[in-house]
């Protein structure tokens, strides 16, 4: 790396008459948060020297995860702020961030320079160099300039060579011509690798915003980590995200292998859908309005998603170039519309008995509705239909369901029950609130099997426990994220242009006292899951709130005790002898050894790297086979006013195809039904 003194100095003037004149908000964001933790949080950490240290650790983290960018120098200088972090947050002192800004920018600039450098050397494909692997864990910071670059070098002739293999799966072909391949591919591996760099550099605008951010939710992460901050386009994002309804363009973007962001999916009904001049595979390479333009190249996916969710932004002109490369500017202004990922449909399926099946994204809700209206209205109009088509039980998939609002958890449950305690609030005072299903009756008294794994989460899990304390359902997959607290967004001020956070202010308990909380709640019959041994629960996630429990209500009218034990033993026997099950072990295995715990090195040379990747290759297509040509043996279908809704809409057959032939092949839902055949027969119906 380039650094002399004249351009270390030349940054740090930049710094202090570049990012110095924002400071003030930092500042005072500094300070407002600070007080916002202290009366909102459900269990605000004293500001202190260990506050500073873990503060420290995790900011450091947030800015360079992979230790690719900062030196063991760079860090060296950093650690004088290891106990005085806590100082800065007391005093509302902000000036040390610069440091963090200043050296950053340098480091992506350095990294630059050295990977520009390297297109004009020929690369050494002989074997001299060694590739090694280790896991993420063992990631150490650069020693010096010269680690760096040997670094890069390696990684880039790794990244070519993936290539070529990844374009041509026969060795002799690339070794033919792999002078030209080689000369042609390097220079946009090459670019590819610039862009990232410069899409972090211009990360919510500036490395002085992300750093500055980063730090602000290294403090709240500290807290917990599922408080975090949001500017206001992220807040905008989030509270989107929770509902069916909202103001957008109706326009999915992607960065596609040139880095080009494309529109990949138009949401029918809405702006971009009304205008003929908008299409899907379109590039969009500027988004401008009044007061900003965002140019898209080497800008991440998320850049250009805040900037349309930017609640300010509701026109914006998007400069287009169509496939055939000319460029259009396409005016769009935003309308309301129904988010399709947070609508649920009900579908048939049928063996010996013919039962439903819901699957719930997400606990969305019409945030803008006076009754609010959401996720439990929708699904109570699928079981409406569903009902109409007399199904014997009911499936309801909860997987990689993350949560959302509580209140739609509260009314999906009570749908299922008569009455009663649903769950247990505990405000950070220590006082409790029971939360109740008022509404006498249920909208569906026959049997239940709920789908769940470790993606499940939060209101998820708050549907999940209560189903499996009120003995109401049959609760298989795998355990879940074990995630028993709930967050609010607030602003950390007054002024709202200081931003907001999603602060976790209570934990939940399950009726009987009881917490999920970093245990999450255990399926009654565990399936075989791929993500097995990933870690990504919230126990494996640093900060987070203890498991404990609490007085819980001894008597709730819960209902007669599940042929649990049976139901267990019938699917353990068949899970044994099935093969589609027995490769997904497999698979497991095959992704945490070649992922997770990969500790290996070889010569880097084309026959090598070959090798590798063929093997590797060839294990997943055998152990895989199984799963992808699987198929169950029901029969899936729509409800008949389904049927009549999609057959006006082309695009809405299109999908309803793919998700019947998602269900049918699914392992975990043919099980599923499997179970509640099993509970029909256990349990006859009147």
């Amino acid at each position: 790396m380039l650094k002399s003194s004249y351009f270390v100095l030349l940054l740090s003037l930049v710094s202090f008459f570049g990012y110095g004149q924002n400071n003030g908000l930092f500042c005072d964001q500094i300070i407002a948060l600070k007080r916002t933790i202290k009366i909102n949080h459900y269990q605000p950490k004293v500001v202190d020297d260990s506050l500073s240290t873990h503060v420290f650790d995790l900011f450091l983290n947030s800015l360079d995860e992979d230790k690719r960018l900062f030196t063991k120098s760079d860090v060296a200088q950093f650690e004088h702020d290891r106990f005085t972090l806590d100082d800065y947050i007391n005093t509302g002192s902000c000036e040390f961030i610069n440091n963090y800004t200043t050296i950053l920018s340098a480091r992506l600039e350095d990294t630059k320079r050295v990977i520009s450098n390297i297109e004009t050397e020929d690369f050494d494909y002989t074997g001299k160099d060694t590739l090694i692997f280790k896991p993420e864990t063992t990631f150490k910071y650069f020693n010096n300039d010269e680690a760096l670059k040997n670094y890069w070098s390696k990684r880039l002739r790794y990244n070519i060579l993936y290539t070529l293999v990844e374009n041509d799966s026969v060795l002799e072909h690339i070794k033919n011509d792999f002078k030209a391949l080689e000369s042609a591919l390097k220079p946009k591996v090459i670019q590819k690798e610039l862009c990232k760099l410069e899409e972090l550099k211009n990360r919510l605008g500036s490395v002085d915003n992300f750093v500055k951010e980063a730090f602000l939710n290294a403090y709240l992460h500290y807290q917990d980590p599922n408080s975090s901050f949001f500017n206001a386009s992220e807040k905008e994002m989030f509270v989107n995200a929770l509902s069916n309804d909202q103001l957008s363009f109706g326009i999915i973007t992607s960065k596609n292998d040139d880095g080009d962001i494309i529109i990949v999916h138009i949401t029918p009904g809405s702006a971009a859908f009304n205008n003929v001049d908008i299409e899907v595979n379109d590039v969009i390479k500027s988004l401008s309005t009044n007061m900003k333009t965002l140019e898209t190249y080497c800008v991440s996916d998320e850049d250009v998603l805040a900037f349309t969710s930017d609640q300010n932004h509701n026109t914006i002109t998007f400069k287009i170039k169509k496939q055939n490369g000319t460029l259009q500017n396409i005016e769009l202004t935003k309308t309301k519309t129904k988010t399709e990922e947070n609508t649920v449909f009900g579908y048939i399926i049928e063996d010996k008995s013919k039962v439903g099946y819901i699957s719930i994204p997400s606990f969305y809700s019409d945030l803008e509705s006076p009754n609010g209206l959401g996720l439990a209205n929708d699904v109570a109009k699928e079981l409406y239909k569903l009902q109409k088509e007399n199904i014997a039980g009911l499936i309801l998939d909860l997987r990689f369901n993350g949560g959302g609002s509580m209140k739609e958890a509260a009314d999906l449950s009570g749908m299922f029950i008569n009455r009663g305690p649903l769950s247990i609030l505990r405000y950070s005072n220590g006082e409790t609130y029971t939360i109740n299903d008022m509404n006498r009756g249920a909208l569906f008294t026959k049997p239940i099997v709920v789908l769940v794994n470790n993606y499940s989460a939060s209101a998820s899990e708050f549907f999940a426990a209560s189903m499996q304390d009120y003995n109401r359902a049959v609760m298989i997959g795998s355990a879940t994220h074990g995630k028993a607290s709930a967050q609010v967004i607030i602003p950390i001020d007054t002024n709202e242009a200081l931003g907001f956070s999603k602060m976790t202010v209570e934990k939940f308990y399950r009726v009987t006292g009881k917490s999920h909380q970093a245990q999450g709640v255990i399926p009654d019959i565990i399936l075989p899951n791929l993500y097995d041994g990933f870690n990504t629960q919230e126990e494996f996630i640093a900060y987070a709130l203890k498991n404990d429990s609490i007085a819980g209500i001894q008597n709730f009218p819960k209902l007669k005790k599940l042929p649990i034990e049976q139901l267990k033993k019938k699917s353990l026997s068949r899970i044994d002898n099935d093969a589609t099950f027995n490769a997904l072990k497999r698979l497991n295995k095959l992704i945490i050894k070649n992922y997770f715990e990969l500790d290996t090195e070889y010569p880097l040379t084309l026959d090598n790297v070959y090798s590798e990747m063929i093997r590797y290759k060839n294990q997943w297509n055998t152990i895989n086979t199984p799963l992808e040509n699987h198929s169950a043996r029901f029969t899936v279908k729509n409800t008949e006013y389904t049927k009549e809704i999609i057959s006006y809409n082309d695009d809405k057959k299109t999908i309803n195809q793919a998700i019947l032939k998602d269900i049918k092949t699914d392992i975990y839902i043919e099980e599923a039904q499997r179970v509640l055949q099993n509970l029909l027969n256990l349990m006859p119906q009147n």
